[in-house]
């Protein structure tokens, strides 16, 4: 059957276009917020609806969902009103009854959540904060017997945004970039473009949100740039890289290093909990990293946790937020756990820069990869979010390797 009813799409803009109209089979588009890759991909699905193709598209929350459903809701309104194209708003399913002919949106933080379904059509937006599982578990093979097409959409990641991703590796986005743009068979396409290509954003009002950015995330989400070292950061990713080791040797101290959140809450700020040892040569070792949403007994038990666990020395708390209440909540759990209150009295930049030091000398060493924390050193600068992970880290080993120890105060 085919479709009646007046259907207007605006016309997309000139980035838009680009990738809307590309014959590639998989395409991967990086941009700046706000600069209209999801209406674009309305536009997108639309057409392809047209054409009696089965669309998917998956974001990882409801309200990047709901923007997209009713985008295409709006593009195909008169078609829905006259009973040519059926609408479940629960399921976010339009669809020609009787046919294969349909736009279903829906949430996919993961594998799991993207099952159940098969596309001619898949398109992930937000790309950047799902599971890698999501594309190479399910979103792949689903396109199998139809030799369906994909297309990824992502802005890159601020430390902020990284927090919050269900990806493994967060930089899993830019390295999928990265090896599309060395294709050279036509099957893969990359697109960039800032959200000033967006015409329909004043430039005035981008340059106000950017005010009150700093110039890394400026980077990464207005100007859409891939970004894993932020210039004056104290860490160099080639460092940790150098030195990094599959195992620690033995090791004659261990400390476990928490940055207590400053809320009573899991949904705003977290924990850091680092663990970090020491061998009879003087070198340090990263053993885990266990930051997390977590409340203040939920951190302390896990904090304890990881102290007998690894038959630790000490458990090492910033007390500049919870005051006696840090040791109070530990305390209250295992009254017989070694532990030291630290207070700062500098900077995070000032006390992190002895820290980062020892690593340009080969004296710190990360057992394994930790993407979360190594994102943290190498992207953090002042004014940014607190580090939760790099605070814990720093607590760490200034009480292993340093003697600057003036702000502790031994409980």
């Amino acid at each position: 059957m085919e479709i009646a009813g007046k259907i207007i799409l605006k016309q997309p803009h000139g980035k838009q276009s680009d990738f809307i109209y590309s014959e590639a089979k998989r395409k991967i588009i990086r941009a700046g917020r706000r600069g209209g890759k999801t209406y674009g991909m309305a536009i997108y699905a639309v057409l392809k609806f047209l054409d009696h193709r089965r669309v998917l598209y998956g974001a990882p929350t409801q309200e990047q969902v709901d923007r997209f459903w009713h985008l295409c809701c709006d593009f195909l309104r008169e078609p829905i009103e006259q009973g040519y194209v059926y609408k479940n708003e629960t399921r976010h399913i339009l669809e020609v009854p009787g046919t294969e002919q349909r736009i279903r949106a829906k949430t996919c933080w993961n594998a799991d959540t993207l099952r159940g379904d098969y596309a001619d059509e898949l398109i992930l937006d937000e790309f950047q904060l799902m599971n890698e599982d999501t594309w190479e578990v399910v979103g792949a093979p689903m396109l199998l017997d139809n030799n369906g097409n994909a297309i990824f959409i992502y802005t890159p990641p601020s430390l902020q945004s990284r927090s919050v991703t269900k990806a493994n590796d967060p930089q899993h986005a830019a390295k999928l970039f990265k090896k599309a743009s060395a294709d050279s068979s036509g099957r893969w396409q990359t697109f960039h473009f800032s959200t000033y290509d967006n015409p329909y954003i004043e430039k005035a009002a981008i340059d106000d949100l950017a005010s009150d950015m700093s110039s890394i995330s400026y980077r990464m989400e207005i100007m859409a740039e891939d970004i894993d070292e932020a210039p004056g950061a104290l860490w160099k990713r080639s460092t940790i890289e150098r030195f990094r080791v599959r195992e620690a040797p033995e090791l004659v101290r261990i400390v476990v290093g928490v940055d207590p959140s400053g809320s009573d809450k899991t949904t705003s700020d977290e924990a850091g909990i680092v663990i970090c040892g020491i061998d009879s040569e003087g070198h340090g070792y990263v053993l885990e990293d266990d930051t997390g949403l977590y409340s203040p007994n939920q951190w302390a038990y896990k904090a304890i946790q990881k102290y007998n666990e690894w038959n630790a020395d000490r458990i090492v708390a910033e007390v500049n937020y919870g005051g006696d209440m840090v040791e109070t909540i530990i305390r209250n759990i295992d009254r017989n756990v070694s532990y030291k209150s630290v207070t700062a009295s500098r900077g995070k930049y000032l006390r992190a820069e002895p820290i980062a030091a020892l690593y340009e000398r080969g004296k710190i060493h990360h057992v394994g990869r930790y993407d979360k924390l190594e994102d943290e050193q190498c992207l953090w600068l002042p004014g940014d979010k607190s580090p939760n992970r790099m605070d814990a880290l720093v607590w760490c080993f200034t009480d292993l390797m340093t003697k600057d120890k003036p702000s502790f105060v031994l409980k």
